[in-house]
């Protein structure tokens, strides 16, 4: 069967399918019509009422698909706030190459850099990052190694001429490394080899396909470790398959639900948003078992950081301090410095960002292109490495700290 994916980002979408299906595309992608166009699929309802009565008639009953459609338009509006922002179609995916998918995560994460107002250029950028890689194809995970390229390129004024000068001393993000390094497929025609030398600065390739070289998974020992060390009860396959493809966010949800429990029984806008002060939500915890919860005063920020919640839980009225993580001590000086480039004793961050992970210490020895901690910044990690061998004097930062782009952030004696 051929089958036809496209995005309806530039408002063609819709006669495109009733062109390939008349042309003998047996399956097409669609989407319910109140959340579809845009960046998404095009309109499921509109194909169907454009086939009714011709010889490629769906058989799809409207008026049950009118009842889905009304469903998520009003579930749309609750998550409103996590949309793109965009309003109409464009045409600049045919002139950047930029995946609908994509196009509507790209601002956001754009955003996140600090790079806003740098929108457009960041656009321009994945068209020549694109060109850098060797025009590849792109689908996920690909088209986000473009993203992450073009990103990074304008965060630290690179560009196709200096690229390769200028990225001798900076650390590329994972998702470019691991494109060099053929964890993601062989690309057609090859790597760029002197842009391939720069990116993984002594780091070996390979060349075979990348599920050749995976170990095997234990499925006990996940099992095991998932009851261990997270008390999960009963653990299933489900959980050990969740764990084996995605540990670090799997460990992270695994966390939330230690710290917070199960918050799946609250209405959307609750979870997304928290209760206003006065507001009554009723929480269902089981069949028949409903618990009335007010919100009734939140508390002025204490010296320790902390607010006292003044709630009622089913009329009973109930007090907690939390901390409150938007907390600054207003004596602490926040005193940062940028890292010589030309000093290879002072190591700085490529990209701005979250510390994840330090992997060193001060005092410990270390060696050339040794990993020294991961970055992350909206799905874009980025691994550092040392320049140089030697002993750690300072670690100017911790995990969870935000860090600049530039900042200083290991020095070594």
């Amino acid at each position: 069967p051929i089958h036809l994916h496209t995005h309806d980002t530039s408002g063609n979408g819709v006669a495109t399918l009733l062109m390939a299906a008349e042309e003998g595309v047996d399956i097409v992608d669609t989407a319910i019509n109140s959340m579809s166009g845009l960046t998404s699929q095009p309109a499921l309802s509109s194909v169907v009422a454009a086939l009714k009565n011709s010889k490629l008639d769906t058989g799809i009953n409207l008026e049950n698909i009118q009842m889905l459609c009304d469903y998520w338009g009003e579930s749309r509006t609750v998550y409103e706030q996590f949309e793109s922002g965009l309003k109409s179609g464009t045409a600049e995916i045919y002139k950047y190459e930029i995946p609908g998918g994509q196009y509507s995560n790209l601002k956001p994460q754009v955003k996140s850099f600090g790079l806003a107002h740098k929108f457009n250029e960041v656009k321009e950028m994945y068209k020549e990052a694109n060109g850098i890689l060797g025009d590849i194809i792109k689908v996920t995970p690909t088209s986000k190694v473009v993203g992450d390229l073009a990103i990074f390129m304008v965060q630290n004024n690179l560009n196709k001429n200096n690229i390769l000068i200028k990225g001798k001393n900076l650390a590329f993000p994972n998702s470019v490394v691991d494109y060099f390094k053929g964890m993601m497929g062989q690309p057609m025609g090859g790597f760029p080899i002197e842009l391939q030398k720069i990116v993984l600065k002594g780091e070996k390739a390979i060349s075979c396909r990348p599920g050749e070289i995976l170990d095997p998974v234990d499925f006990e020992e996940i099992l095991n470790k998932l009851q261990n060390d997270f008390h999960i009860k009963e653990p299933n396959i489900r959980n050990a398959l969740s764990y084996a493809l995605y540990p670090n966010v799997y460990k992270d949800y695994l966390k939330s639900l230690d710290e917070f429990g199960h918050l799946c029984n609250l209405e959307s806008h609750v979870f997304f948003y928290g209760l206003k002060e006065g507001e009554t939500s009723e929480v269902e915890l089981d069949e028949g078992k409903i618990m009335i919860v007010k919100l009734v005063e939140i508390g002025n920020v204490e010296e320790d950081g902390c607010k006292t919640i003044v709630f009622e839980l089913n009329g009973n009225r109930r007090e907690i301090k939390i901390f409150d993580k938007h907390f600054e001590n207003k004596q602490k000086i926040d005193i940062t410095s940028n890292a010589d480039p030309n000093n290879p004793k002072e190591i700085g961050s490529s990209i701005s960002g979250s510390v994840t992970k330090i992997f060193v210490s001060e005092g410990e020895q270390i060696t050339e292109k040794q990993s020294l901690l991961i970055i992350d910044a909206m799905k874009m990690e980025t691994k550092i490495l040392a320049s140089v061998n030697g002993e750690i004097s300072q670690i100017m930062v911790t995990e969870g700290q935000q860090v600049k782009s530039g900042q200083l952030l290991i020095k070594f004696k």
